[in-house]
């Protein structure tokens, strides 16, 4: 682990969480915390993370993974924070995505006085279904020689373009974002090449199968398992790795070397079997799906997620299903739910960051230092910084102001800006005005 401890101490600690198999420290998670003046710490979760066989035949370490060092890593960094400025934390907060908004929601269940405040972005949450429907797609697809299987060039192009127009008006305007992609029923059928067709530019009726197949959620034995990929998610950086014609490195690692303990498993025959065998073993609760939160919610805790709407790595579905989820464990309705958990979708937000959407949130440091002043920080756009208020002067966001760069970079000016409903409101386009200006729009039910 590593504590990073600022000169311009505001009396907050912070967390941070990792990415993946979880085994690399994130140093701009870290860089931003302490630039704002938490007393910031990190850990690898005891493990090289990247790749999977450390845990082979190693519940020690993969204990680590799941809870421990998370959990370690907070009383040791208090310790270590009241050591060196000689007064505690007033307050404590927790920061992460992906794997990192997983270990976010497991503080939240199991170890609800760590944090005050806890921001968790696109969890991987229902994890050892996240590992099979990772898996799951390659069944789909197949390898590149399977009449199933569909090259990367087409997701990205002709299915994508299609997919777009579709689905693109939904929202009111079209600017290549999908707003809301649960309102999105796409129908490849268009698609499927006819006698005159040019075959770089169509599809098969086979092919159209697989899209579909994609395009519905995943089941386990009857039951159902993990949320669909939502329409827009396939035009992203994880579709050669999820859709490529070869099982996810991340899965297949989790398959070799936890669920079967064996590294010369061939993970291109897992099936239904497997993904049982997954969700039996459940090793040390990771799947993290504990509806009730009743301990943090009592104790004054805060918990701010927030999932990319074209995330292709893990289904935003997956974000509002877990609210629900608690929602119906508690008894509470969402505005009883709006005293201690939020939920922000973001659109056009792929997984974490990055995408076509105004993804900008303040949810990390992306290496301007411009980040790091003004405007940049107000909690009405930074949702780190809304959660500080949150928790400190009690006034709770009702949106999150996003900010899409030209060509994500910050040089170059804001492209448009748009404000991220609080689930479950969806936004939409007034029918008037510039529709790059947030105050186009309307979060409506």
């Amino acid at each position: 682990m590593e504590a990073w401890l600022p000169r311009n101490w505001t009396g907050r600690f912070l967390s941070t969480g990792n990415g993946g198999l979880a085994g690399c420290i994130q140093y701009r998670d870290m860089i931003y915390g302490s630039a704002l003046g938490f007393a910031t710490v990190g850990a690898d979760n005891g493990h090289n993370g990247a790749t999977g066989e450390p845990f082979l035949n190693n519940s020690e370490v993969l204990e680590d993974f799941v809870y421990r060092s998370i959990h370690t890593n907070v009383k040791v960094g208090k310790e270590i924070t009241k050591e060196f400025y000689g007064t505690p934390h007033n307050k404590s907060y927790y920061f992460g995505c992906s794997t990192g908004g997983r270990q976010g929601l497991k503080s939240v269940q199991d170890f609800p006085k760590d944090f005050d405040g806890v921001v968790a972005g696109a969890a991987g949450n229902n994890w050892n279904n996240l590992m099979s429907w990772q898996d799951y797609l390659f069944t789909v697809t197949g390898n590149s020689s399977s009449p199933t299987f569909i090259p990367v060039e087409k997701w990205l192009g002709i299915i994508h373009s299609d997919i777009m127009s579709q689905c693109d008006l939904i929202d009111g305007v079209r600017d290549g974002i999908i707003e809301d992609p649960e309102l999105c029923e796409y129908n490849p059928d268009g698609l499927i090449c006819r006698n005159d067709s040019d075959p770089s530019n169509c599809i098969t009726a086979i092919q159209a199968e697989t899209i579909k197949r994609v395009f519905n959620p995943f089941f386990v034995d009857g039951k159902f398992a993990f949320p669909r990929m939502q329409p827009g998610a396939e035009n992203a950086m994880w579709t050669p790795m999820l859709l490529g014609g070869d099982v996810f490195s991340l899965s297949a690692d989790w398959f070799r070397f936890v669920v079967h303990s064996n590294p010369s498993f061939d993970v291109h025959t897992l099936g239904e079997a497997d993904w049982k065998l997954a969700q039996q073993l459940d090793p040390f609760d990771i799947s993290t799906l504990k509806g009730d939160i009743s301990a943090f919610k009592e104790r004054g805790g805060k918990l701010l997620t927030y999932h990319g709407q074209a995330d292709g790595l893990i289904s935003p579905i997956m974000s509002e299903l877990y609210y629900g989820h608690v929602s119906n464990t508690m008894g509470l309705a969402s505005t009883d739910m709006d005293e201690f958990y939020r939920l922000f979708r973001i659109s056009g937000m792929s997984h974490c960051s990055s995408g076509p959407g105004a993804w900008r949130i303040g949810q990390s440091f992306f290496g301007d230092v411009s980040e790091l002043r003004g405007n940049n920080l107000s909690p009405d756009r930074n949702i780190l910084m809304a959660m500080v208020r949150w928790v400190e002067e009690g006034i709770a966001p009702e949106s999150i102001l996003g900010r899409k760069f030209v060509n994500d970079s910050d040089g170059l000016g804001v492209e448009f800006s748009r404000r991220h409903c609080k689930f479950p409101l969806r936004n939409m386009y007034n029918g008037q005005g510039d529709s790059t200006k947030p105050e186009s729009w309307s979060c409506q039910y």
